[in-house]
């Protein structure tokens, strides 16, 4: 039973996700005063459907001096955790895949993340991927640091580590009206952390043309920028869990947040890497440690 709902799911987030990518377009097209992607007619609608088939059927090449095995890894070890990483969250308050999942083993499979993109630049045997790596490495475990300190506050607030629990302790009072500082810096924090715009500095095409994905095409290509959507909807499901006591994976309030995550990337321009940098350890880092102090006193 176990198994085919699991492949269901699969299903559903590759749908999911194809379609976010398509809202993504259009609400950035109305943000910049354009249409954006016409989505009238039925090739409109199955238009991410067909992106991904194209991506598919393209030709894989690999480069003649990368490590082949290194390669091909990355993106497997990507999109591999990106969907194991699902099985740890509750689908509503009746299907649950992993009972009761503590958020200590999310914050370890988030960590796993970062070999897919050392094992990416290195394999790739390019100067960009290279550098992009390093970019990724550096920025990742910067906000990692910012992440992990969030979830102690949040342990220690709701008095349990597990998913299920949290839900439960929100049943009178949401933990946003608790520690409402906090999900600003979750906000800044995921979106450093999947990479996405105006923090995708990893991939800057003005620097590095692509960064540590430079090498990549067709479908290994396609299974990276898939893993990255997929972080975007984990990282906006997460949050609904642990800041309003949502069970449900097709909630409101999730779509709010990818809204927000689509909303910055159409209206913030990329940042300098020292800026990020800067951010992370001497803004967000202090602030962090400082809510946390303040709420161990307090509670």
């Amino acid at each position: 039973m176990e198994g085919i709902l699991s492949i269901e799911i699969i299903i559903i987030l590759l749908i999911g996700v194809a379609y976010i990518t398509l809202a993504e377009r259009k609400i950035m097209g109305r943000m910049q005063r354009r249409e954006g992607p016409m989505i009238e007619g039925i090739y409109g609608i199955i238009q991410p459907i067909l992106d991904g088939i194209k991506l598919l059927l393209k030709e894989s090449i690999i480069p003649l001096h990368s490590n082949n095995i290194l390669y091909i890894l990355s993106p497997l070890i990507s999109i591999s955790l990106s969907f194991i990483i699902f099985i740890l969250l509750p689908i509503n308050k009746y299907v649950q895949l992993h009972n009761n999942t503590s958020i200590l083993l999310i914050i370890l499979v988030l960590s796993i993340n970062v070999y897919s993109v050392i094992i990416g630049g290195w394999g790739s045997n390019s100067k960009y991927s290279r550098l992009g790596s390093i970019r990724g490495i550096s920025q990742m475990i910067s906000y990692e640091i910012n992440i992990g300190i969030i979830f102690i506050i949040i342990m220690y607030i709701n008095n349990t580590q597990y998913i299920q629990n949290i839900i439960y302790r929100q049943i009178y009072i949401n933990n946003i009206y608790i520690i409402f500082p906090i999900i600003i810096i979750m906000i800044i924090t995921i979106i450093a952390e999947s990479n996405r715009p105006p923090f995708d500095l990893p991939e800057a095409e003005s620097e590095l043309i692509a960064g540590y994905l430079v090498e990549y095409g067709g479908f290994k290509f396609a299974a990276i920028y898939l893993a990255e959507y997929l972080y975007v909807y984990f990282f906006s499901i997460l949050l609904s869990i642990l800041f309003l006591g949502i069970d449900n994976i097709i909630s409101i309030y999730i779509y709010l947040f990818i809204y927000i995550i689509i909303w910055l990337r159409a209206t913030e321009p990329r940042v300098k890497y020292k800026e990020l940098i800067r951010l992370g350890w001497l803004y967000l880092l202090p602030i962090s440690l400082s809510l946390y102090l303040f709420y161990i006193h307090l509670y």
